[in-house]
């Protein structure tokens, strides 16, 4: 017999790190994404909701650090400078309403209070009244729209009657009563304290049913999903299957619309504040200084653009941010 011409060459057994790089990329191929991974890479796409949520982070940190940022300014928003108005006119002196070094954004016709620093605290009431009353809303929405929707019958009748009785209802005319017969003092608030609480019930009171529709609906569609019905073949409870398979899915829809109606609230405080039944002064309020600046958008139009710039500003924000979230935590979005 004679020898094959050629032999089969052993082929070259692969290296420790070609193995530790192939294992790797296996692992990165088969590694799995959580949903607030998925929705964070959504959002880190929407450029327009990036701006929009540091803007919104932008103006938190500024009405926390409001009474800093005024100090180091050197301005107080309740201070007078009566130098600084024209005493025939009771406008500022100079051009655009004031604006200097000392004064960024000028002074207020009149008294000649610092914008700049009114802007600043203005801020404070503006996002506090909107976060708060959200809040309000969210509570009081997310636990009537899951028990009307799980549960039906008479009860989701009786909870969905109230939601189209307060739909229905005239919020501001109701608060502009409400602010008229409320007392000076009350549960150890007095003046800007009780409006501030009263603003905050009764704008989440009356916001709570927007919430309770979207939640009800998603309760209705959940409650017949296979694990639900799986849930309660292995004898789980009502309240197990509220808490333990419901709720958790309902987060990104909650989230999505408070983050939608928070830009809403802060436009209702805007307003409140505008028609006279807001804070009370010298408390700074954006929508204040607009009702003030109407006698004096002729002869000094800056003090009613600065204002409403920022409450369009930080609507703007919102409601971008707002959008990128829906968009992220959408798994049927197209982003």
């Amino acid at each position: 017999m004679t020898a094959p011409l050629h032999e089969p060459t052993a082929e070259a057994a692969p290296s420790a790190a070609e193995e530790a790089a192939v294992a790797g990329a296996e692992a990165k191929a088969v590694q799995g994404r959580s949903l607030g991974r998925i929705a964070w890479e959504r959002l880190k796409r929407d450029k327009l909701a990036l701006t929009g949520g540091i803007v919104v982070l932008f103006l938190i940190v500024v009405a926390i650090l409001a009474p800093l940022i005024t100090s180091l300014y050197g301005q107080d928003p309740n201070e007078f400078h009566e130098d600084l108005i024209d005493p025939l006119f009771g406008t500022p002196t100079g051009s655009l309403g004031g604006m200097s070094g000392e004064h960024w954004l000028g002074v207020e016709p009149v008294n000649g209070r610092d914008i700049f620093a009114r802007i600043v605290h203005g801020a404070r009431i503006s996002l506090l009244v909107g976060f708060l009353s959200a809040i309000v809303a969210v509570i009081i929405g997310t636990v009537l729209g899951v028990l009307a929707g799980f549960f039906g019958g008479w009860v989701d009748a009786l909870i969905s009657r109230i939601m189209d009785g307060l739909l229905a209802f005239p919020q501001l005319l109701f608060i502009i009563a409400l602010v008229s017969v409320m007392p000076d003092s009350m549960l150890g608030l007095s003046g800007t304290g009780v409006r501030l609480l009263m603003m905050i019930l009764v704008i989440g009171f009356f916001g709570w049913p927007y919430i309770g529709r979207v939640v009800r609906g998603q309760t209705l569609s959940m409650r017949e999903r296979e694990y639900v019905e799986a849930a309660r073949s292995l004898g789980a409870g009502r309240f197990y299957i509220l808490f333990k398979e419901l709720l958790p899915n309902l987060v990104a829809p909650i989230i999505v619309y408070t983050t939608m109606m928070i830009p809403t609230n802060i436009l209702t405080e805007a307003a409140l504040s505008f028609l006279g039944v807001g804070v009370k002064p010298p408390t700074s309020s954006w929508g204040q200084m607009l009702s003030s600046a109407i006698d004096y958008y002729k002869s000094d139009p800056m003090y009613m653009v600065i204002p409403g710039v920022a409450i369009f500003i930080t609507v703007l924000a919102f409601n971008l941010f707002g959008d990128g979230v829906r968009d992220a935590l959408d798994p049927k979005g197209s982003r």
